[in-house]
């Protein structure tokens, strides 16, 4: 397996024995030194384009960057809506997603190398003495070693490796002295109690100042870990200890990745995601290559290309080979149980597997990179960004989307493998995207709801460290980069490490205790350094013909040929599987192909039913597939009649200065009045209604007509309200929440019920506002008396809503299709909760659902049940077809444990508070978003 390492597959460039230093760049590089060999379809895109593509993301840059030093610093994060600073314990927790904040400036460190990558080497000097003369390791506050190592670590790292660059090139950083370098070997101690467990295995968690188990530290009590986080330390550990000398840190990630080696499924090759850190027992045993485990791939075969060690290329092509046979479902990457991989373990995917056509690239398998990439850049033309999840036929399943950087690196190393231009276009859409819906008055905002367009208050510290670094390298030449960036290896948070570093204190053995386990086809080592023929055939059209098949996959209603599905064109004599919607449980002969199916039916003391399924209990394998399909039937079945009744959410925007259409916030609708999804949006300024209950006759019509009444729930029926304001000449209504601090953040979708009677009367528009999203309007009135606002069904594009003339000097972002307007998407959200969990035994796959999900007639619709009671988690109301009409739609519409409603956050306090130079409207708001607490059970 050695000659893998040594050259295969880059011929005679690299001689049998030469220095790992030169093996390791070319097997890290060989693929971007081909750019100019290959010549695509698409036509190519001009010097000067690029040039103009590439300083627009420098314009971006500094919009992000300056308005986080301006608003934010020495804060970790800055809050792009309020135009503050985040700061940990001053803001209501969002759970885990603020273990990555530990009062060390977060955001500042993770964009030290893209500064130096942009050529902004002065504000990178400048960068450097902020972290030295202000950065403190020395909190009391309990931090992701996982988090902390990518980004903080990393980016100290990252920012030593181009320091001494500069140093030597003799016109920056003359002054330094591995100050930087000093810091991270700090940070690098006071991770190390986290790996004081039997296994080597390390804590998630730790406190800086504390440590581990000790009462103050209030961590050390955990017992799982996933994958990634244990998997992914081995770069920024070994760097640090090849740059110091000090051989601990190599060592302690080495031993964390053995163990996680020795504990892969033997029969399968494949990890789980979750794992105990004291036995070694998978807690979660489902596998894929998105959250969770992700990075620990991505680990391995970096690993071996920075520090030229065999055992790890061959760790990596061991997992490789079993996610190709298992997990790739071309274009699709599903997750399956590692126990019984040709089982799905469920219909949608992850966000973070959109790394995953890169990791392809550096492995030299172009052609499912191009596949997998093409089906993302789809779904992301189909909804503006990528959405956390969605499902096998391409809807909506988490509509959250953290401005995350995973597609532009896939992007970035698709085009530098092929010099396809059709990639800069690509990366175009990525920039205009941004400009158009995520760029907000300090800086960029996450998107809360790809469907509407609604806006949460973040930026993590990752978009500045690897969206911008990834589009800039995207868009230059050699020539436009200071240093030779093939002279390095990105981290997975895009942090710069040389690959010089695989010659320098090489005082770890390298014991191979991988081939004893290993049996391979020897062709699946033909990929490494990959030979150019694989890449680059002898036709110029290869990339185009992959792609063009996928064009259309997002749009197609069913796309059944791409989903491991079992034909239903059986031999003749062999009878169909059980379809959803034949079953009756009455029939005898139902219920035994069920138990065949590994089905069980249990009757409930309510009278409802519930279905589980315990694979293992199948009678074989392929009845268990159909058993899993059944499941999903049935759930898509049963909640059929209840998505007919559901509407899907709605938007306000705030259309008037200050705000000019950037604000949009989630609104539920209403089952009467105006439908906003089939006429066209209203817009005018709001006014409150008297009484502002609005249940009697309104005293002030004058303020209300030809206006948008503001009203408050209670007291009386929704109907009741909007008949009042309409009387009074109002064009349309939001009801406010009567619950103090109640939010769309962290309360399903709430729609407005009418009231038994004929509601045909009532033709204006009328939407519902949480709480804290109806204080953003009463707020802005307050402060600016005249407010103008947007009622849609999902965010328009502010180039076509905005009429102000004082807005043509309002600094709007360039994009080709800023006056296109956006189609309407009809989603529906389910209404039934379903669980995908493990048994005791490995064996059994589970697909439980929840009784009511089984009785439709017996459950309430969700216009009639409380907010709490409603799904949280809308859908796209996508119904499929096919000329045969058999097409179902297969959705596993899991719902998260639902949040309760958080209380009125603390008013900021001292540290990193800045003085806002924006309106005080804007340093009012509290948009404490909690998208993450919805996902209990796979946390991303």
């Amino acid at each position: 397996m050695s000659q893998a390492g040594g050259g295969r597959g880059c011929g005679s460039s690299v001689p049998p024995r030469a220095p790992w230093s030169l093996v390791a760049a070319t097997a890290a590089l060989c693929l971007v030194s081909a750019t100019s060999v290959w010549t695509a379809g698409a036509a190519p895109m001009s010097r000067e384009e690029k040039q103009k593509l590439g300083n627009q993301v420098l314009e971006m840059f500094d919009h992000a960057y300056g308005n986080y030093m301006e608003h934010a610093y020495p804060a970790d994060e800055l809050m792009p809506l309020t135009c503050r600073g985040r700061v940990r314990g001053q803001e209501p927790s969002r759970g885990d997603v603020d273990d990555a904040l530990g009062k060390f400036s977060l955001t500042l460190i993770d964009s030290l190398d893209t500064l130096v990558v942009l050529n902004k080497t002065k504000e990178f000097e400048e960068a450097v003495r902020k972290v030295l003369r202000d950065v403190n390791l020395d909190n009391d506050v309990v931090v992701s070693v996982f988090e902390t190592n990518i980004r903080v670590l990393g980016g100290l790292l990252g920012g030593h490796s181009l320091a001494i660059m500069l140093k030597e090139k003799g016109e920056y950083m003359q002054w330094y002295n591995d100050e930087l370098l000093q810091m991270a070997k700090q940070l690098g101690y006071k991770l190390l109690p986290a790996f004081n467990t039997t296994s080597g295995l390390p804590y998630p968690r730790i406190n800086l100042k504390f440590g581990i188990r000790k009462p103050e530290a209030r961590t050390g009590t955990e017992t799982d870990t996933c994958t990634a986080c244990a998997g992914t330390l081995i770069l920024e550990f070994a760097a640090l200890s090849r740059f110091t000398g000090a051989t601990i840190f190599e060592e302690y990630a080495r031993k964390a990745l053995d163990f996680l080696w020795e504990k892969r499924q033997r029969s399968s090759n494949l990890v789980g995601v979750t794992i105990n850190i004291h036995t070694g027992d998978w807690v979660r045993k489902d596998s894929g290559v998105g959250a969770g485990i992700d990075s620990y791939y991505e680990y391995l075969l970096k690993a071996y290309v920075l520090l030229g060690d065999d055992s790890f290329l061959e760790r990596f092509n061991t997992h490789y080979d079993a996610i190709m046979r298992y997990i790739s479902q071309p274009p699709l990457l599903l997750d399956v149980h590692i126990h019984k991989p040709m089982l799905n373990a469920r219909t949608w995917m992850d966000a973070l597997l959109a790394f995953f056509p890169g990791l392809q690239v550096l492995k030299g398998d172009i052609r499912p990179a191009i596949e997998t990439h093409e089906m993302l850049y789809q779904v992301i033309k189909k909804h503006n960004f990528l959405p956390e999840a969605f499902t096998t036929d391409f809807r909506v399943h988490w509509a959250q989307h953290p401005l995350r950087p995973e597609f532009a690196e896939s992007t970035y190393f698709l085009y530098k493998a092929t010099g396809d231009p059709y990639y800069l276009e690509v990366g175009k859409t990525l920039i205009e995207n941004l400009n158009k819906y995520a760029r907000v008055p300090c800086g960029f905002a996450a998107m809360k709801d790809v469907r509407t367009g609604s806006h949460e208050d973040r930026m993590d510290s990752f978009f500045l460290a690897e969206m911008f670094k990834y589009l800039y390298l995207l868009f230059a030449d050699k020539e436009d980069i200071i240093f030779d960036i093939e002279d390095y290896i990105f981290t997975t948070e895009a942090h710069l490490l040389p690959l010089w570093l695989s010659t320098t204190n090489q005082s770890i053995s390298k014991k191979n205790t991988t081939s004893e386990y290993t049996e391979l086809d020897d062709s699946n080592f033909d990929w490494t350094c990959p030979n150019t023929q694989i890449l680059f055939p002898n036709d110029p059209l290869y990339a185009q013909s992959i792609r063009e098949p996928l064009k259309n996959v997002v749009d197609k209603s069913c796309p059944r040929g791409i989903i491991r599905v079992r034909e239903e064109s059986f031999r003749s004599g062999t009878k169909p599987p059980l379809r959803a919607r034949d079953f009756m449980a009455t029939n005898p002969e139902h219920l035994e192909i069920l138990k065949k199916m590994g089905v069980s039916l249990i009757h409930l003391k309510d009278g409802r039913v519930q279905l589980v399924q315990h694979a293992i209990q199948a009678a074989s394998s392929i009845d268990a597939e159909d058993g899993l399909r059944f499941m999903q039937e049935m759930i898509e079945l049963s909640s059929q009649q209840q998505k007919e009744q559901q509407l899907p959410p709605r938007a306000v925007q705030i259309v008037s200065h200050p705000f000019f259409g950037r604000v949009v916030l989630t609104a539920g609708p209403a089952q009467f009045g105006l439908d906003l999804s089939k006429h066209k949006e209203t817009r005018g300024f709001v006014a409150s209604s008297k009484p502002y209950n609005g249940c009697s006759e309104l005293t002030n019509p004058e303020a209300v007509m030809g206006k948008i009444a503001l009203i408050q729930r209670g007291q009386c029926m929704f109907a009741e309200k909007a008949r009042n304001i309409q009387n009074a000449g109002a064009i349309g209504g939001i009801v406010i929440d009567d619950n103090e601090g109640s939010s769309s953040d962290t309360a399903p979708l709430f729609q407005m019920a009418g009231d038994g009677k004929d509601t045909d009367d009532i033709k204006i528009p009328m939407l519902f506002l949480f709480s804290k999203e109806g204080s953003i309007i009463l707020d802005a009135i307050r402060e600016y008396e005249e407010v103008e606002v947007l009622l849609s069904d999902k965010a328009k594009d502010r180039a076509a809503i905005l009429k102000d003339p004082e807005t043509e000097n309002e600094e709007q972002p360039s994009s080709e299709n800023d006056s296109q307007n956006q189609s309407a998407e009809q989603m529906t959200p389910g209404s039934q909760e379903v669980e995908l969990v493990d048994q005791e035994s490995p064996e059994d796959s589970v697909l439980s659902s929840h009784p009511e999900s089984l009785s439709p007639a017996d459950t309430d619709s969700a216009a009639n049940a409380s907010p709490s009671e409603q799904n949280p988690n809308p859908t796209e109301n996508h119904e499929p077809t096919s000329p045969d009409g058999e097409c179902t739609d297969l959705d596993d519409n899991q719902l998260q444990e639902q949040s309760e409603t958080e209380e009125e956050p603390p008013p900021s306090v001292g540290w990193g508070k800045k003085a806002q130079p924006i309106d005080s409207i804007l340093a009012d708001w509290n948009e404490d978003i909690e998208a993450f607490e919805m996902m209990e059970k796979d946390e991303l």
